[in-house]
C-alpha cells in the first residue's frame, strides 16, 4: 500500500510552516507598546514641537507627543494581557482538548484580530476618558486569543513531531513568533515617525489578520493529515473522556517545571517591556538568532532538558546583578540575557509534552501558561510601582531602575531553586527530561491511539514519549 502523504516528512514540516505563522503577527502586536513606550507615555501636546527621541539639539530634555499614559497605566497594558491569559488559558486548554485544534485556531485567531482592532481604535481617543478603557479592553481580547492560540500551536506541534524533531519544531515555532518581535523592534519606530501611533497599531492588526489566514490553512492540513493517518475519529473519542478533575493527577515534576518557567519569565518579560528601546532591540535580536536550529538540534540529540533549565537560570543570575550593582555597559547584559533566554525556551516548554499525555496536553499547556501569566502580571504591576506612578514623566531616577533589577534578581534565584528541585524529582522518576531524546529511541514512535489517553489515574507512571 502506498504511503500516505501525511506520513512523509515534508507534510509535517508543511504543517509546521503554517503553524509557525499563526503567532507571527500577534507577537509583533504584543511588543508594539514596548517600542513606542515614549509615545504611549508622552505628553498629549507639545507646544514647542514634537521630539520623538525625547531630546533637543542642545541636549536638554525635549517634549515627546503621545497618548499621555502614566508608567502605571502603561504597565497595566501588559498586566491586563497577563491576567487575561491566566484566567482564559485554563478554560481554553480544556476546550481545545475537548473540541479539537480546529476549533481553537479559528476562535483564538479571530480574538487576536478583534483585540488588536479595539486596541488600535482606542488610540484615536487620546485625551479622553475612553482611551484607557478601550485600550485595556483591546488588550484583554487580544490576550484571550494570543495566549490560547499559543496552546493550540504547541498542541499541533507536539502531535506532528512527537518522537521526532520535537525540540527543533518547538524552537522554530518560537523563532517565527520572536521574528515578529524582532521586526517590530527594528521597523515600528520608523513606521510610527512617518504615519503616527494610530496607523502603526492598525498595521499590527493587519498582521494579525494574516495570522488568521494561516489558521485556516493549518486547520485544513491538520484535518486532512489526521484522516489519512486514521486518527481523527480516535482522538475525538478519547478527547470526550478528558475531565477537569484529572488536573489533580498531573505529576510533581510538571508543577516544578511550571514554576521554573514562571520565575524565569518573570525576569524576562517585564525587562523587555520597560527597558529602553535600544536595550530591548538587542534582547529581541538575540532571541531570534538564539532560537534557531543549533539550540534545538542540541536539545533533540543531547537531551538534558532539566540540566539546561538549571544552567540557564544560573547563567541568568549575573545579568540583573550586573545591571543593578555595576557600571558594566547594558549591552553586555542584554546580549547575555538573550542567549540564556534562547536556551531556556528551547528546553523548558518542549519538556511539558514529555511528562503529560497527548490528549490532555492542551489542558496542561493552558494551566502552565496561566500560572506563568499570573506571575508576569504581578511582576508588571510591581515593576510599574517601582518605576513610579504619579505622572507620565519619561525621566525615571536611576535608583528606581536598580530596585527593578533587584526584583528581577529575586525571581531568578527562585527559578534556580525550583529547577534544581525539578531535576531531583525527575531523576527519582526515571530521568525522562535528561534522557538523550533521539538516541534513546531506536525508531521514531508511531502515533498510536494510546498517545491520546487522558490523564493517568493515580498510581500509574506519568506519560512520556520515551
Amino acid at each position: 500500500m502506498a504511503e500516505a502523504a501525511a506520513e512523509k516528512a515534508y507534510y509535517r514540516f508543511l504543517v509546521l510552516f503554517f503553524n509557525c505563522l499563526l503567532t507571527f503577527g500577534s507577537y509583533f502586536c504584543f511588543d508594539i507598546p514596548s517600542v513606542l513606550q515614549d509615545q504611549f507615555q508622552g505628553n498629549l501636546t507639545c507646544l514647542n514641537g514634537t521630539h520623538p527621541n525625547g531630546t533637543e539639539q542642545n541636549g536638554t530634555a525635549g517634549c515627546v507627543e503621545g497618548l499621555g499614559m502614566t508608567p502605571e497605566e502603561y504597565n497595566l497594558l501588559y498586566a491586563i494581557y497577563a491576567w487575561t491569559n491566566a484566567l482564559v488559558v485554563i478554560v481554553a486548554g480544556f476546550l481545545i482538548d475537548k473540541l479539537g485544534n480546529r476549533f481553537g485556531v479559528f476562535v483564538f485567531s479571530f480574538l487576536t484580530v478583534l483585540g488588536s482592532s479595539v486596541f488600535a481604535l482606542g488610540s484615536h481617543f487620546k485625551g479622553t476618558p475612553y482611551l484607557l478603557p478601550l485600550m485595556l479592553t483591546g488588550r484583554l481580547l487580544f490576550g484571550s486569543g494570543n495566549g490560547s492560540l499559543t496552546i493550540v500551536q504547541n498542541r499541533i506541534t507536539a502531535f506532528w513531531f512527537k518522537g521526532k524533531e520535537l525540540a527543533l519544531a518547538f524552537g522554530l515555532t518560537l523563532s517565527f513568533s520572536r521574528l515578529g518581535s524582532v521586526l517590530n523592534f527594528f521597523f515600528t519606530q520608523q513606521f510610527e515617525s512617518h504615519f503616527g501611533v494610530q496607523w502603526t497599531l492598525w498595521g499590527g492588526t493587519f498582521l494579525c489578520a494574516l495570522g488568521f489566514l494561516s489558521a485556516v490553512t493549518v486547520s485544513v492540513l491538520d484535518r486532512v493529515g489526521m484522516k489519512q493517518l486514521g486518527l481523527d475519529g480516535v482522538i475525538q473519542q478519547e478527547s470526550k473522556k478528558v475531565r477537569v478533575q484529572d488536573v489533580r493527577h498531573l505529576p510533581l515534576r510538571y508543577w516544578l517545571l511550571v514554576l521554573t518557567i514562571m520565575f524565569f519569565y518573570n525576569g524576562v518579560f517585564p525587562f523587555v517591556a520597560d527597558a529602553r528601546v535600544k536595550m530591548a532591540q538587542v534582547v529581541a535580536d538575540r532571541e531570534h538568532v538564539g532560537n534557531r536550529s543549533p539550540d534545538d538540534f542540541l536539545e533533540d540529540y543531547v537531551g538534558l532538558r532539566g540540566v539546561f533549565a538549571v544552567g540557564c537560570a544560573v547563567l541568568t543570575l549575573p545579568v540583573f546583578a550586573l545591571l543593578a550593582f555595576t557600571f558594566v555597559p547594558p549591552l553586555v547584559s542584554t546580549v547575555w540575557l538573550g542567549i540564556t533566554y534562547s536556551f531556556a525556551a528551547a528546553s523548558m516548554w518542549p519538556s511539558i509534552p514529555l511528562v503529560v499525555p497527548q490528549a490532555t496536553l492542551g489542558t496542561a499547556m493552558g494551566l502552565a501558561t496561566s500560572i506563568q501569566m499570573i506571575g508576569i502580571g504581578l511582576s508588571n504591576v510591581i515593576v510599574g510601582r517601582i518605576l513610579g506612578t504619579k505622572s507620565s514623566e519619561l525621566k525615571i531616577p536611576l535608583w528606581r531602575w536598580q530596585q527593578m533589577m533587584v526584583f528581577m534578581l529575586a525571581n531568578t534565584i527562585a527559578c534556580i531553586v525550583t529547577s534544581i528541585g525539578l531535576n531531583i524529582v525527575d531523576k527519582k522518576q526515571g530521568g525522562t527530561l535528561n534522557r538523550t531524546t533521539k538516541r534513546s529511541l531506536p525508531e521514531p514512535l508511531a502515533r498510536q491511539p494510546g498517545d491520546t489517553a487522558p490523564l493517568l489515574n493515580e498510581g500509574e507512571e506519568e506519560g512520556s514519549i520515551n
